[in-house]
């Protein structure tokens, strides 16, 4: 069953450089209890995309210009801010991909946690403190009826990025938006919080937009993928067979250059060049310049995007 449904969604910037295309006509779906993984370099759209959904964009110089978003059939976007702000860390929260800058320096843990559980729940201070403790020791913090009244700077980096999710998963939302959730940790630290994120998932029956780098963390937590380039999804695919049968040569580039333990060692593939300002979007394809299959049309018109199966499509000439 579908929870939330994104429709030719277009949010740009406009600055003194000129209107920058951040996101641009990309369209999909996250279904009730359904892991979606959103990959792509630095500079593609995907926090754009997250922050878009929350309606957390900064006006101005951001602007969401066209499309939908559905939740629960009703679209986002012709919500009031008090509608918005109900919704907003209530039935849809977000773990923000900067952990160490993300909590506020001069409140207590547990104020900050309690703050959402009052505002959204309807509870008194002391019963809200009382949740808050409850969902710090969910999340692992040991002590925390003690722990709840540290300020974040006497938190590692780990025990943050536990207490970034508490905040996040206190309401119990339908949808849970995690950017770069694992960034800045090691890897202990990281197989714990994907750990966390499962056992959430699994009690509360969370649907969940993984956003990331790290192929390996979607390969394990996603059921489904999208490929995001220059403010569009250039492919979606089940993760087994985008992992096993990439159809972008984006997403080949992305995947041969994953480094591996097996087989000769060499030197590490890459995709050359880096992703376009989205002031200098090149015509048509906005891959091409990069692409090693590219062709005349690829120049000159955008490509179409090619529904492969029901669950898997493509926008790249080489299918037409």
């Amino acid at each position: 069953m579908r929870l939330v449904t994104v429709k030719d969604l277009r949010t740009y910037f406009h600055t003194a450089e000129g209107v920058l295309p951040a996101v641009d006509g990309i369209s999909f779906h996250i279904d009730r209890g359904e892991t979606v993984g959103m990959v792509g370099e630095s500079g593609c759209g995907k926090s754009v995309t997250s922050l878009s959904m929350l309606r957390l964009i900064p006006i101005p110089p951001g602007k969401i210009e066209s499309g939908e978003i559905l939740y629960d059939g009703e679209d986002l976007l012709k919500k009031s801010t008090e509608e918005i702000r109900d919704i907003r860390g209530n039935k849809i929260s977000m773990i923000f991909q900067e952990v160490m800058t993300s909590l506020n320096p001069v409140l207590r843990i547990g104020k900050q946690i309690a703050e959402a559980i009052e505002i959204h729940q309807s509870l008194n201070p002391r019963q809200a403190m009382d949740k808050a403790v409850d969902i710090l020791r969910m999340v692992g913090i040991p002590r925390p009826e003690k722990r709840i009244k540290d300020y974040p700077h006497l938190f590692s980096g780990g025990m943050r990025q536990r207490v970034m999710i508490a905040m996040a998963m206190v309401c119990n939302p339908e949808l849970l938006i995690a950017d770069e959730p694992t960034t800045a940790l090691d890897v202990t630290i990281q197989a714990q919080v994907l750990e966390l994120m499962k056992q959430l998932k699994t009690v509360m029956n969370t649907s969940i937009l993984l956003i990331s780098h790290d192929l390996g963390l979607v390969a394990e937590m996603a059921e489904r993928v999208l490929v995001m380039y220059a403010g569009k999804i250039v492919e979606e695919a089940p993760v087994e067979g985008l992992f096993r049968d990439p159809q972008h040569p984006y997403t080949k580039g992305l995947l041969t250059s994953i480094p591996r333990l097996e087989g000769e060692r060499g030197r590490l593939n890459i995709i050359r060049g880096v992703v376009p300002r989205p002031t200098e979007f090149p015509t048509g394809c906005r891959f091409h310049p990069r692409c090693d299959y590219a062709r005349a049309e690829c120049t000159e018109r955008e490509p179409p995007q090619k529904v492969l199966d029901a669950q898997r499509r493509v926008s790249c000439w080489l299918f037409e």
